[in-house]
Formats: C-alpha cells, structure tokens, sequence
C-alpha cells in the first residue's frame, strides 16, 4: 500500500469545488476508485462528474489526513535526534 495525493474538482451545487485528498491505496486505480467513492457517498456525485486532475505518489509523512497516518504508523522510524537522545540516556545509566 501508498499514500496518494489525488486533486481534482467536483460539482457542489452550482459551483465547482476543487479538492485535495490523501489516500492509502494499492495503485493509481484503487486511489481514483476511493476517491469517486467518497465523493459519491459523501455529496451524492456520480463517478462521472468526479474530475481527477492528478493522482501522484507521495511520502506518508507529508500527509496530514488521519487515515494516512495510522496506516503508516508503524512503518516510521524514529528521528535521528531520539535515537541519539534515547542511546545517550542508556550510556548514563
């Protein structure tokens, strides 16, 4: 699984609205399939009206969106500044 940032724009009554999502998906095809999903369900759009602009890879820990962070909790490691901090409190003891 990878994190997606998708961006497009959907109709929202009489206007257009532009959107940015994260997701968590297999490949391009399962991002784009979540997101018309959410539109759907969410704002009764169809699949059709769903403009995706793009569909780009990015690093889990770019996203802020909360699905995104949980599936890729346990695969971040710890910074280097804790490791050094968490090494050195081990050596005092």
């Amino acid at each position: 699984m990878q994190a997606y940032r998708v961006k497009g724009s959907f109709p929202n009554g009489k206007t257009i609205q532009e959107f940015t999502m994260d997701v968590v998906a297999s490949d391009e095809a399962d991002a784009r399939h979540r997101v018309e999903s959410n539109f759907g369900s969410r704002h009764r759009v169809f699949r059709r009206f769903v403009n995706i602009e793009s569909i780009v890879v990015i690093d889990p820990s770019d996203s802020r969106e909360p699905k995104v962070i949980s599936a890729f909790r346990g695969d971040t490691s710890p910074s280097a500044a804790v490791a050094t901090e968490s090494s050195a409190a081990s050596e005092e003891e």
